[in-house]
């Protein structure tokens, strides 16, 4: 087994890091504090590419791997995690939905685009009765004449309040077959008639992202703006929310490394007893089970990443690290703010803007109950043999 990184693959992510560390980093905190949404640093995003990078040239994308995509998530978030989840929506779900199974005219309307950088993609499933229960949504589209007509509301719709995003792809029950909804997938341009961006929620963190509801009020689009197969738009945006897994669990080890570097900092000069409290037992134990816990998240994601990669069966080991990155990263958040004492506790160390922030990885993409579910079925589909692998 080889575990290296490709040269490319390298390179992408020293490149990344180093632009987090100077155009990002510096800037996390007062942007939490104003909820300025950082327009400018996405316009050296899409310099760099970090939005195309898993799509083809063709497509206005690096022509790169999933792999490269995620430590490119994984640099971002340590500095700031509403970058990560920026990438998490536009290209990991929204653009990844468009390439996979989008026509050729789609592609090159809306792909390119968010693949450029140029715009940014949003995705509306949520709604106010369909959280978890995915399919039991409300929110109808009927077909008159040439065009599909949209009603309903979707909630916690993250980037669609930037003003540089173009489009959300927006699941709706097209009709139901032995008591199921059929689901399509739409594309809806942001000023498609009938489309309104809603109120910005009030959030504990993350305020740079922009997350809104968004209103359908007989939403009008043309014909040719579904997305996909018309009875299987519910299972399309499954394929595409493995992928979006990955890049949660990406995130979610950003912002433990970023909480642990934090607490190795404080733990190395704060001075109580005569000493560094580094030097004391159970400050080290903290810190060596942060450390491990750390590095085998970072393995289960770019283990599941690879695999995808590679054209190879990965829904258990996406699950799997979703799963227990989010959860590792609330307990290292958790220690590292121990570690910082009372001083964790106030805003003036970036340790509390992580606290905060980091509960929200748990929650999207399918909570953590629902991935135990998933994980659940798979088992259920071993019993009687002998091995997981």
């Amino acid at each position: 087994m080889d575990f290296d990184l490709t040269k490319e693959q390298k390179m992408i992510r020293d490149e990344v890091r180093n632009f987090a560390r100077q155009e990002i980093a510096p800037r996390a905190e007062e942007m939490e504090k104003t909820g300025e949404y950082p327009y400018d640093i996405m316009e050296k995003m899409a310099e760099l590419g970090l939005m195309g990078i898993p799509f083809p040239e063709e497509y206005g994308g690096m022509g790169g791997d999933w792999v490269s995509m995620h430590l490119c998530i994984e640099e971002l978030s340590r500095s700031d995690m509403t970058l990560g989840l920026l990438l998490d929506v536009t290209t990991s779900v929204v653009g990844q939905e468009l390439l996979a199974f989008g026509t050729e005219k789609q592609k090159k309307k809306w792909l390119v685009p968010l693949a450029e950088g140029k715009k940014i993609g949003a995705f509306g499933l949520t709604e106010a009765d369909s959280g978890s229960d995915a399919g039991a949504l409300s929110t109808v589209a009927e077909l008159k004449g040439d065009e599909w007509v949209l009603n309903g509301t979707k909630q916690f719709v993250t980037n669609i309040g930037f003003k540089n995003a173009s489009l959300i792809l927006v699941a709706a029950k097209v009709g139901s077959k032995d008591g199921k909804n059929i689901v399509a997938t739409f594309i809806v341009p942001k000023d498609a008639p009938g489309f309104k961006v809603g109120a910005r929620y009030a959030k504990m963190a993350l305020q740079p992202s922009a997350t809104h509801e968004v209103i359908l009020s007989d939403c009008r689009i043309p014909k040719e703006n579904l997305l996909g197969n018309l009875a299987r738009g519910f299972a399309q945006h499954l394929v595409v929310l493995e992928t979006g897994r990955i890049s949660v669990a990406a995130i979610a080890v950003g912002v433990a490394q970023a909480c642990f570097d934090e607490a190795l900092k404080y733990a190395s000069g704060r001075v109580q007893f005569g000493k560094p409290i580094f030097h004391f037992q159970g400050i080290q134990f903290k810190l060596a089970d942060m450390a491990v816990a750390i590095e085998l998240a970072r393995n289960q994601y770019l283990k599941a990443a690879w695999l995808k990669d590679n054209g190879r069966s990965h829904t258990f080991e996406t699950v799997a690290a979703k799963l227990y990155a989010s959860e590792m990263a609330e307990k290292v958040a958790s220690d590292a703010l121990q570690i910082h004492g009372g001083y964790g506790y106030m805003d003036e160390y970036p340790i509390s803007r992580y606290y905060k922030s980091i509960k929200l990885l748990q929650i999207v993409e399918g909570t953590s109950e629902v991935q135990r579910m998933i994980i659940g079925r798979y088992l259920a589909g071993k019993m009687g043999k002998t091995t997981m692998i």
